[in-house]
């Protein structure tokens, strides 16, 4: 597996110096037309800092709640992974990364690869953002399909080596049951397969998820580290927070399904609780130099919320939502169903309100 995430950000790495590149021979337009959104009467440098260290606290804070509340529920009998309570918490999770995709990272995109800031050809001229999101969603799905393919092959041989354990074992206590033994042996071999297949596919989505949230944190931290504008900050700083702790939710739910160790839980927490302060700590760095309207901040950054926005739509779509609603616990129980549905639209909803705010 990662074998496949270090192609990921090979890749991500090959397209940011790309970008990077041709951005730094484009011609500027006039400053006039180019004015930084961050200037005007709302403009405090050492405000401005203030609410950026409150605001690195914060979301680190409400990052780690989001995504551990999944993990360490556990315990209660109504939140376990095959209560029906749990699909209903993880369809509006669901939900909350679907809006986050369309209606958080891609307007982003949008925005900024459609800017004045940015020459007429060939910018203006092609929806640069709406192509990269088709892109990054079919790598998204070629990434999905080969972890799937190559992790698969070892299944049948492993299962094969527990039907005839079973079977010897059963043929040893018992001599004249061997045709009986040897069908519950493979009956068992096959249910472990089937076991072993999803808990792969549950693996692949909670890893493939964390990279696409992990793209998009960067950047939003970026934005704000770089903002000197207070009236900006603030609503920023109540909205992300409850971003953060919504779609932690919905990765804690992956990451749960994956059974994963305690190690491998821990990083992935790690990961996704420090990448929007670390973003805002590289904002606050880059500040001097960081210019939000030139080129090539606005090509990096609506270039990578693109490929997040491709990443999370299908991740929400596919991974999430239609293996749920598609499996046979939902399609056996329309009642769930539908309270499924309602979760969903709950969490898509609220997500798509604060986008009002950030």
């Amino acid at each position: 597996m990662l074998i496949y995430i270090s192609l990921i950000l090979i890749c991500l790495f090959i397209i940011f110096t790309i970008i990077l590149f041709l951005s730094l021979s484009l011609p500027l337009v006039s400053c006039e037309e180019c004015s930084s959104k961050y200037e005007g009467g709302c403009h405090d440098k050492n405000e401005a800092l203030k609410l950026k260290v409150i605001a690195i606290f914060c979301l680190l804070l409400s990052s780690m709640i989001g995504i551990c509340i999944p993990i360490f529920t556990t315990s209660i009998p109504a939140l376990n992974p095959d209560g029906d309570l749990f699909v209903i918490i993880k369809a509006f999770a669901s939900g909350v990364i679907l809006a986050t995709g369309y209606m958080h990272v891609m307007p982003d995109s949008f925005a900024d690869l459609t800017s004045p800031c940015l020459p007429q050809h060939p910018w203006h001229k092609f929806p640069f953002t709406t192509f990269i999101a088709m892109i990054s969603a079919v790598f998204t799905l070629m990434v999905d399909s080969f972890s799937i393919s190559y992790f698969k092959k070892k299944l049948p041989m492993s299962s094969s080596l527990n039907d005839s354990k079973t079977t010897k074992e059963l043929e040893l206590g018992h001599g004249h049951g061997h045709d009986h033994g040897h069908d519950l042996a493979v009956a068992n071999g096959h249910d472990k397969n089937v076991n072993a297949e999803q808990l792969l596919r549950y693996r692949v989505v909670a890893q493939v998820l964390e990279l696409g949230i992990v793209v998009h944190s960067v950047v939003i931290g970026l934005s704000m580290g770089a903002s000197e504008n207070p009236c900006t900050i603030k609503p920023l700083i109540a909205a992300l927070c409850f971003h953060q702790i919504f779609e932690g939710m919905g990765l804690g739910g992956c990451i749960l399904q994956a059974d994963y160790g305690v190690g491998m839980k821990g990083i992935m927490v790690f990961f996704f609780s420090v990448t929007t302060p670390f973003g805002i700590v590289l904002g606050i760095g880059l500040s001097k130099v960081y210019t939000d309207t030139s080129p090539t901040a606005l090509i990096v950054e609506g270039v990578l919320n693109a490929i997040s926005a491709g990443l999370l739509n299908y991740m929400a779509l596919v991974e999430l939502l239609a293996n749920d609603f598609m499996g046979a616990k939902l399609q056996s129980r329309i009642k769930l169903q539908l309270w499924s549905y309602v979760a969903v639209l709950l969490g898509a909803g609220g997500m798509s309100v604060m986008a009002i705010w950030a």
